[in-house]
């Protein structure tokens, strides 16, 4: 067998071995703990190159033995539960809301200050704006999001960590009001410490909202229940999305992609609902859905429904599971 397709193999039981008893409740794995090691990753290529190129038995059995410690080392660092510290460096932007003075932030610098700060960014709502849709951009790592109710502002967004570049932007179009919230200073995207910031969302109920996340590692938890949401699209490296969906618009489209993701989605059992996937090896525990053909999955009250939400789902080693409640 190549020495290749020997480690692909490793890898797989390995990711799919910890999805497997995360499942069975045996576990508590937290995936953006392993992120915060990838160089070993760049390693063990390194090691697969060299030693495949030679066909070198010893080497073949080195590059094994080194995979086989990095997995157990990143199976039991896993395990551990976050410190919540943030993933990126110290220096707060200026951006919507705050105001920082940058003597603190030299002298918190040099006294290697790690205290928790919070800040709060916020965009007005403009009620002439609110007969378009209002999209809302989202992009990080390492975050845990939280949609924690409702407010009369468009959107407040209230940031917790040890540190955090981040910033909300709104551009207004004939045809739609779009925010966008980031983290600004891109050289610290893939600077991983041991946990996150955590970022409470309020949103205005009044609007219309189509809302796209992109989140190479962290946690969503976000109940649309009572939210006009057109849409919802994710994508995901190792992260976990947990998501409810109301039934205040006719349609509602979920599309999700992910790489190694736990996501849990809720619809409402008076909605017809259909899921299409490509999920590739990934775990299905469609709750209430009949199968129709290879991919394809809806609910009994589908075709006579008034409310309809299509999901697509789309991910390698995932975890998906959709239930109605």
């Amino acid at each position: 067998m190549k020495l290749d397709r020997l480690i692909w193999g490793i890898l797989l039981l390995f990711i799919g071995g910890v999805l497997l008893l995360e499942n069975f409740g045996i576990i508590n794995f937290y995936w953006r703990n392993v992120w915060g090691f990838w160089p070993i990753f760049l390693i063990i290529g390194g090691l697969n190159i060299l030693f495949n190129r030679n066909s070198s038995q010893t080497g073949s059995i080195i590059s094994i033995a080194v995979l086989v410690v990095a997995l157990s080392f990143l199976f039991i660092r896993g395990q551990q539960v976050p410190e919540h510290s943030s993933w990126w460096g110290r220096h707060l932007k200026n951006g919507v809301d705050i105001d920082i003075d940058n003597n603190d932030e030299d002298d918190d610098d040099n006294n290697g200050d790690t205290s928790v700060r919070e800040f709060k960014l916020s965009e007005p709502f403009v009620s002439t704006d609110n007969a378009k849709k209002t999209i809302l951009n989202i992009s990080g790592g390492g975050i845990s999001f939280n949609l924690n109710g409702e407010t009369s502002e468009l959107i407040d967004a209230n940031v917790k960590g040890k540190n955090g570049n981040f910033s909300l932007k709104k551009v207004v179009t004939d045809s739609a009001t779009v925010l966008t919230f980031q983290l600004d200073d891109k050289r610290k995207k893939w600077n991983f410490n041991n946990g996150s910031d955590n970022v409470d969302f309020n949103l205005n109920k009044a609007a219309n909202w189509d809302i796209l996340m992109k989140l190479g590692a962290g946690e969503a938890d976000l109940d649309f229940r009572d939210y006009k949401v057109r849409t919802f699209r994710f994508d995901g490296g190792a992260a976990a999305l947990d998501i409810q969906f109301g039934e205040l618009l006719p349609i509602t489209d979920v599309i999700v992609k992910s790489g190694v993701a736990d996501v849990k989605i809720k619809v409402p059992v008076n909605s017809g609902c259909r899921i299409k996937t490509q999920t590739g090896l990934s775990a299905k525990d469609f709750e209430g859905f009949e199968k129709i053909s290879d991919g394809l999955y809806e609910t009994s009250n589908y075709k006579t429904s008034t409310h309809k939400i299509f999901i697509n789902l789309d991910g390698g080693l995932s975890n998906f599971e959709v239930s109605r409640y």
